[in-house]
């Protein structure tokens, strides 16, 4: 019996067609041929390379979705440490339309006719109020008609906007010795941009003034302070009154403008020069000037009047001095920072 050979050949013979990696190629020897069947059979030459776009095309979507995953896990913290860290002030109000800043004016300007009232005086104060409020309510608008008040320092103090047609404006006042707020409903027509007192005012207590916390005192230069004090009185005896000897206080390019007059220097009561500064320095001064009476000369003056007599004001300021050779000039004059005592 002929024993089979044991060496597997290869089926292409010489000068036949290279086989195509694509089984609808037309050189493919095989492409008419019908599929083996069996265990045996082949599962086809092709090696998996024509759907390597769906392996890399899942790789895409899978290193996206973790680089998302990653920028917000990083972006998320750091969005609430920014905004807890916001200041209050910068978070804009809400574009609702309503004119603010017009009615906060209406409600003040009726304040100052609401809270001043005399009970010898009901005609005059009806036809103030009479602008300011709808037609058909009561004329007074809840005051009985007696009593004295007296109110001034009026300033919109802050607006709560309900809606795009309605708001509270809340204005501050000064009455005798009483700082206090009033409360006002406004109404808004929008087709003819009026506005009217929508309801009762209600008065409220202003808070309080702050407490003042204590403030070190400046180590202060005391020869300096011996040195500028005959020149900063003869700047504010100029700054008081005399406009022209002024200027030859002033740093060079300077233009200083003074009171001409409506005030007289009187004290140089404090002068504060710190050490730091060298020839620049930060001065605070505290002047006493002279207030003229504004009552008209009486023909026999009562000396118990105060109002007949001039009177003293201290104001506190702070001087940037330039030094240039030996002498001191003013760069700046303004309000100072702080100098009351805590």
């Amino acid at each position: 019996m002929a024993r089979r050979s044991t060496v597997q050949r290869d089926p292409r013979i010489a000068g036949d067609p290279e086989l195509s990696a694509y089984p609808d190629f037309p050189d493919d020897p095989d492409l008419d041929r019908a599929p083996a069947r069996g265990r045996g059979a082949s599962r086809g030459r092709w090696s998996g390379g024509g759907g390597r776009w769906l392996v890399w095309t899942g790789r895409a979507v899978l290193w996206a979705l973790i680089i998302v995953i990653v920028v917000n896990g990083v972006r998320a913290p750091f969005e609430r440490f920014t905004q807890q860290n916001a200041p209050s002030g910068a978070v804009s109000a809400p574009d609702d339309g309503f004119p603010r800043v017009q009615a906060s004016a209406f409600a003040a300007q009726f304040a100052e006719v609401y809270l001043n009232f005399d009970g010898a005086r009901l005609a005059e104060r009806e036809s103030r109020l009479a602008p300011y409020l709808p037609e058909g309510v009561e004329a007074q608008f809840g005051w009985d008609g007696f009593g004295r008040m007296s109110a001034g320092a009026v300033q919109p103090y802050g607006i709560e906007v309900v809606d795009a047609d309605n708001a509270v404006v809340t204005v501050a006042y000064q009455s005798e010795n009483r700082r206090q707020l009033l409360s006002v409903p406004v109404y808004h027509d929008r087709a003819s941009k009026r506005f009217v007192v929508a309801g009762r005012p209600g008065i409220l207590p202003a808070p309080r003034a702050a407490d003042l916390p204590p403030k070190p005192a400046p180590e202060r230069d005391r020869a300096a302070e011996q040195e500028l004090r005959t020149t900063l009185e003869d700047f504010f005896r100029a700054y008081a009154g005399d406009t022209t000897a002024l200027q030859q206080y002033a740093d060079a390019g300077v233009t200083l403008q003074g009171f001409g007059g409506a005030f007289t220097f009187l004290q140089l009561k404090d002068l504060a020069v710190p050490v730091a500064g060298g020839t620049t320095r930060e001065v605070t001064a505290t002047v006493t000037w002279g207030v003229p009476s504004k009552a008209p000369p009486a023909a026999e003056p009562e000396p118990a009047d105060p109002g007949q007599t001039g009177g003293k004001l201290e104001q506190s300021y702070l001087l940037t001095m330039v030094k240039q050779g030996d002498k001191w000039f003013v760069k700046d004059i303004r309000g100072a920072y702080r100098s009351v005592a805590g």
